[in-house]
């Protein structure tokens, strides 16, 4: 997706054809600057290959569900990772080291993660809290899966819209803390690096999903 001098590219975290993608960008693109869909503990956690995530004395700063919800999604992602012998966000540190050794400017652009940890654990409902344990059943036990796709590719746009459909549908607060409020903050942070740099090229890697409602924003100047 193009805007003026902003690309934004949607990446699956665990995808071998997002690894390729991110390769060919920064062949054919030649960009200024390269934005992340990370924060700083995220970054330092892939580069040190290490679990930086939070621990049992964080629980208390970032509530019992952000820390519950932390783990779970880590090990997830993680055993998908394994199915396709991709780590997860592999994508992002190939883009962080590529920019380094080329010198391109990096900017973080997402939510500190404890921010959002701690926004999951206040807005989550017992409603949510049972539709996932309703849903978690049909999955594991009756095997039923509404959606399904390749691991290693990159959902189609139309399938990952159907997915966030489900999700605000199924679970309200938890779209509006780990989507559209993020959605927002990336917005507005590189908007703000456009703003700084207008004549550079710049290319952003986001999960896909967040893409177009981020350059919606965007362009709509819809800035908080």
């Amino acid at each position: 997706m193009n805007y003026n001098n902003l690309i934004i590219i949607g990446t699956s975290h665990i995808a071998k054809q997002s690894l390729k993608e991110v390769n060919d960008m920064f062949e054919n693109e030649n960009p200024d600057i390269i934005a992340l869909e990370l924060d700083r503990k995220r970054i330092y956690s892939l580069l040190e290959k290490k679990k930086t995530g939070p621990s049992l004395r964080d629980i208390k700063r970032i509530g019992l569900k952000g820390f519950l919800f932390s783990l779970i999604g880590a090990w997830v992602e993680k055993k998908l990772g394994e199915k396709v012998g991709v780590s997860p966000g592999s994508e992002m540190l190939e883009a962080f080291k590529l920019a380094k050794s080329r010198k391109i400017k990096i900017f973080l652009i997402d939510q500190d993660i404890e921010i959002t940890l701690k926004r999951f654990s206040k807005a989550l409902t017992w409603r949510e809290k049972w539709n996932f344990v309703v849903d978690l059943i049909k999955g594991l036990i009756f095997k039923k899966q509404e959606f399904s796709f390749d691991l290693e590719k990159v959902p189609s746009r139309n399938l990952i819209k159907n997915l966030i459909k489900k999700v605000k549908q199924r679970y309200p607060n938890i779209y509006k803390v780990l989507i559209e409020e993020r959605n927002q903050v990336m917005a507005r942070n590189l908007f703000q690096i456009m703003q700084k740099y207008p004549e550079s090229k710049i290319v952003a890697i986001v999960g896909a999903g967040h893409e177009e409602d981020i350059l919606g924003i965007i362009k709509s100047a819809n800035l908080q």
